[in-house]
């Protein structure tokens, strides 16, 4: 059952950081807030994803990968917590939407000296062309 929690949480924190910087967010941050918070405290958790939020496009901004990748560990800690401690936080935090609608995100880390990245919803019959190694 651990490692179920462990998948859920790791699914649900990439689910949150992709919303975060979705056009989503505005939609979908009033329900994680209800998610998250006990006890009525909504508003704190609100301005938590607020300032995750904040952090997270600024380290995108920047190229901190690194940044970025602990925003989303720490929200991975913080809803495995969740999932131990509230059995029935596993529903809510299933019902979250798997992607968001118009906005698409990509996260490309590590050492990279040159590539080519391609992002597309279809890609019928073209043709790609890439220069010589000149190295």
């Amino acid at each position: 059952m651990e490692a179920e929690l462990v998948a859920l949480a790791t699914s649900g924190a990439t689910t949150l950081i992709t919303l975060m910087i979705s056009d989503a967010w505005a939609q979908a941050k009033e329900g994680l807030a209800g998610m998250l918070g006990r006890a009525g405290n909504d508003d704190d958790v609100l301005r938590e994803l607020e300032t995750s939020r904040a952090d997270l496009v600024d380290a995108l901004t920047r190229g901190d990968g690194a940044r970025a990748a602990a925003i989303e560990a720490e929200w991975r800690t913080r809803l495995l917590r969740l999932l131990q401690e509230v059995p029935d936080s596993a529903d809510a935090l299933r019902s979250l939407p798997a992607s968001p609608t118009g906005t698409v995100y990509n996260h490309i880390s590590g050492v990279v000296r040159s590539g080519v990245v391609v992002q597309a919803g279809r890609i019928d019959g073209s043709t790609f062309y890439a220069p010589p190694d000149t190295t």
